[in-house]
């Protein structure tokens, strides 16, 4: 059953667009729009370089988006409120890269929680699967466009 969102969930809403502003998270941002993992190892390569800004970065955004997420899952924030295209779409393209990996990812870091707030609350919310398949769709044709404009 759905609930109805409440003023506190639009401000908190708000506060978190508002960090996604903020300088670095937005370079963050921008690195994964052009990240485009072929593998586990492509995604393990930049997770294990300590101390890159490429790691900084995968970890910033990803990490941005598991808190958010969390607050979802525990309550704190109104799921459909969250869920809105115009405000999760970018946690849904992060988490359509990773995603394919995401098994031998935990299994080879030896973290089983790597993105399991996001994971949880795509799962379990209505249309979550069907948007995250889409949206996994997408990125395939962005990333051969992105590719054919490479070898232009």
């Amino acid at each position: 059953m759905a609930s109805t969102p409440t003023t506190a969930d639009a401000e908190l809403i708000v506060k978190l667009y508002d960090l996604r502003r903020e300088p670095e998270l937005r370079k963050a941002r921008n690195w994964w729009l052009g990240f485009w993992p072929e593998s586990t190892d492509d995604i393990l390569k930049i997770a294990t370089a300590l101390g890159t800004q490429e790691n900084a970065w995968l970890r910033q955004a990803g990490g941005y988006w598991e808190m958010a997420a969390s607050f979802v899952l525990h309550g704190t924030l109104n799921r459909e409120l969250f869920l809105e295209p115009s405000f999760s779409g970018e946690m849904f393209v992060i988490f359509g890269k990773v995603e394919p990996f995401l098994k031998e990812l935990r299994e080879k870091m030896q973290s089983p929680t790597i993105f399991a707030n996001v994971e949880k609350l795509i799962l379990t919310s209505e249309g979550g699967s069907a948007r995250l398949k889409q949206t996994q769709e997408r990125l395939a044709m962005m990333r051969k466009a992105s590719q054919a404009a490479k070898a232009a």
